[in-house]
């Protein structure tokens, strides 16, 4: 198992420069709590933070490997991610999405050239190890490899230079990539920093796991009850050994609170987030005596949403 260090993240940060934006760190007026700046990876080209992760991990593949192409299971935003990287380097992608994925998803990862495969959600990973194996591509899987933590750590790296005394970092779990690559950069970088992680009441089982001290598995139709969609997965043994040593606490929100966060964030940040990309806020919003005081970053993790969704979503 390769643990991640925050030379790691670094590297990656030098790798993905060209190609993902340093999104700023947007101070919030509104909030009347705490302290509180937003991360916004919805301003990305792709509309979320993935495009670090999968960017490093087709940059360090030697040549001859990566022009073979690359294979990705996702339920969107990963994919995207994969297919625009794999687009700006000349390579060929195929893609394997749940069948259950938002149109908008689907169809961004189809624009960049990829081809799609739709399979339910349980059979995602099997699929795309088959059609990796049988086409010799390389599989990049969506947060299970050392070089995409590495890449998403690039967000906590930007964190704390850009905010040095901060004191609590909220950020969104699921596979764990995200939360375990922030997690190094802070711990590296701010020791004193508590990093939370935040996920669906409907969806958390890595609360759950890291209240227990080890993982606990719920099952995919359990995990797909809530609406954020890009929270719907659970970490891997490699992601977890990184969370039980980088996470100081988890917090659980409400499908409520993450409409709310999405509608607020919308009139009042002039940000357009996902489900998914509203948990880390929608924890400084309502979870505020759950966390530690203090100078507070909520990482917006993507801004991918259904038209649909987001504008039942602000009517209500």
């Amino acid at each position: 198992m390769t643990r991640v260090s925050i030379e790691h993240v670094q590297d990656a940060a030098t790798r993905i420069a060209a190609v993902a934006l340093r999104t700023p760190l947007l101070e919030q007026p509104w909030s009347t709590e705490r302290p509180l700046w937003l991360k916004p990876e919805n301003l990305q080209h792709i509309g979320a933070f993935k495009i670090r992760g999968a960017y490093n991990a087709i940059a360090v593949l030697d040549d001859a490997r990566r022009a073979n192409g690359v294979v990705a299971y996702s339920s969107g935003n990963h994919a995207n991610a994969v297919a625009f990287a794999a687009k700006t380097f000349g390579i060929p992608a195929v893609i394997v999405m749940q069948d259950s994925t938002p149109r908008v998803k689907v169809e961004a990862t189809a624009a960049h050239g990829a081809e799609i495969i739709e399979v339910p959600m349980a059979e995602r990973e099997r699929v795309a190890k088959d059609v990796a194996e049988q086409r010799g591509m390389a599989l990049i899987p969506p947060f299970d490899h050392p070089d995409v933590i590495a890449g998403q750590g690039t967000i906590g790296l930007e964190i704390v230079e850009d905010l040095p005394d901060v004191d609590v970092v909220l950020v969104p779990v699921a596979g764990g990539g995200l939360a375990s690559g922030v997690g190094v950069a802070v711990k590296a970088l701010r020791p004193a920093a508590k990093v939370i992680a935040v996920e669906p009441e409907l969806a958390a089982d890595t609360a759950e796991g890291l209240r227990a001290g080890h993982q606990v598995h719920w099952t995919p139709e359990r995990r797909a009850r809530t609406i954020a969609d890009g929270l719907r997965t659970e970490p891997s043994a490699l992601t977890f050994a990184h969370l039980r040593d980088v996470i100081d606490a988890a917090v659980a929100v409400s499908e409520g609170e993450i409409r709310a966060t999405m509608r607020t964030l919308a009139t009042q940040a002039r940000l357009v987030a996902e489900p998914s990309g509203a948990v880390a806020c929608a924890a400084a919003v309502y979870r505020g005596a759950e966390l530690p005081p203090g100078r507070t970053v909520a990482v917006v993790t993507g801004g991918n949403v259904d038209p649909a969704l987001l504008a039942d979503v602000l009517r209500s």
